[in-house]
């Protein structure tokens, strides 16, 4: 006789999700972070924030979101664990102070926030409520940099003697709120130069002097469209970036020179179409060339779904985000004194 089978218990097999809500739906959200969420096994949209309710109500239905406010209160006591902040710069002292009162882990779009008082504020808040504050910095993410990195934690290129960065693009003035000093702060430094200034503290070390330029090239607007600096590293040598809204045709490119070898990281800006080439040239060994498309927008939710859901120290912080924000006004008040 055959007796009926035991009753068998299984771990759930859906893991936890993390439920997202997102405050900000303009062009980034809407055609970088939404798509690349979409992607992205154990996280969910849930609420959808703009202060325009139509906007919220086109995004939600877009990518399948319950709920759309206008009000930012109403998206943080609905069903999410987690904010993506992707308001204007003016916006994001506030909008994170609130989530992290309401309890809410947050990824915030850089710079951090208008001044390094705000930021300093800001980290304090999420601190002293247990919530994790991440800024996205997602360049960090590519597999190219990470490769770069790795190398250069392993001093298989010598004594870092240079970094180099340059991010240049065509965006020229208009409605949107980069050239509206209020909304954003500044131009171009604050929004292409954070990151590139972020990029040469995680391959060059802290930076513990900056000479700097902005100007209005091309484009005479509120702000600047080009901004430059040079910069001494705590251990190592010295960097440069260059950022601009001015170019049609640009060379963008990261280049590392080491005593024993050097580094370039070109077509970083990750277009669909476009793979990131990756140049290693050391001392003795022939030169490697990789190439690779990668979409560090998911690699990069993917590791912040990561720290929500483990409690893990995230790869990119708010206190970095601060630091560049201080580089960034000194960078300001340089060019203001007429010191640069």
């Amino acid at each position: 006789m055959i007796k009926p089978s035991t009753r068998l218990r299984f771990a759930s097999a859906i893991p936890r999700k993390v439920k997202w809500g997102v405050a900000g739906c303009g062009n980034f959200a809407e055609n970088f972070f939404l798509p690349a969420l979409q992607l992205v096994q154990r996280s969910k949209l849930v609420s959808v924030y703009s202060r325009d309710l139509m906007r919220a109500k086109s995004i939600a239905n877009k990518f399948g979101a319950a709920n759309a406010f206008d009000d930012f209160d109403a998206l943080l006591a609905s069903d999410i664990d987690a904010v993506y902040i992707s308001s204007v710069n003016a916006d994001h002292y506030q909008q994170v102070i609130k989530a992290a009162q309401a309890h809410k882990n947050i990824l915030c779009e850089r710079p951090i926030a208008l001044d390094s008082k705000q930021a300093e504020e800001m980290i304090n808040v999420c601190k002293s409520n247990n919530v994790m504050l991440i800024i996205n910095h997602m360049h960090r993410f590519h597999p190219q940099f990470q490769k770069a990195k790795e190398l250069i934690d392993k001093q298989m290129l010598g004594k870092i003697v240079s970094v180099s960065a340059s991010y240049n693009i065509d965006l020229a003035p208009d409605h949107n709120f980069r050239f509206n000093r209020e909304l954003s702060g500044g131009g171009v430094l604050r929004d292409l130069g954070s990151q590139m200034i972020d990029m040469l503290r995680y391959f060059g070390g802290e930076i513990t002097e900056v000479k700097a330029f902005m100007d209005t090239v091309v484009y005479k607007s509120d702000v600047e469209d080009y901004s430059s600096a040079i910069v001494k590293f705590e251990k190592s040598g010295y960097g440069q970036f260059n950022v601009s809204y001015n170019t049609k045709k640009a060379f963008n490119r990261i280049e590392i020179l080491g005593y024993n070898g050097s580094i370039a990281i070109e077509n970083f800006l990750g277009r669909k179409s476009t793979s990131t080439k990756l140049i290693i040239d050391l001392q003795g060994e022939a030169r490697k060339v990789f190439r690779k498309r990668s979409n560090r927008m998911v690699l990069m939710i993917r590791s912040v779904q990561k720290s929500f859901l483990s409690k893990q120290s995230p790869f990119v912080t708010g206190e970095d985000d601060l630091i560049n924000m201080r580089i960034i006004e000194e960078i300001e008040k340089q060019c203001r004194s007429g010191k640069s």
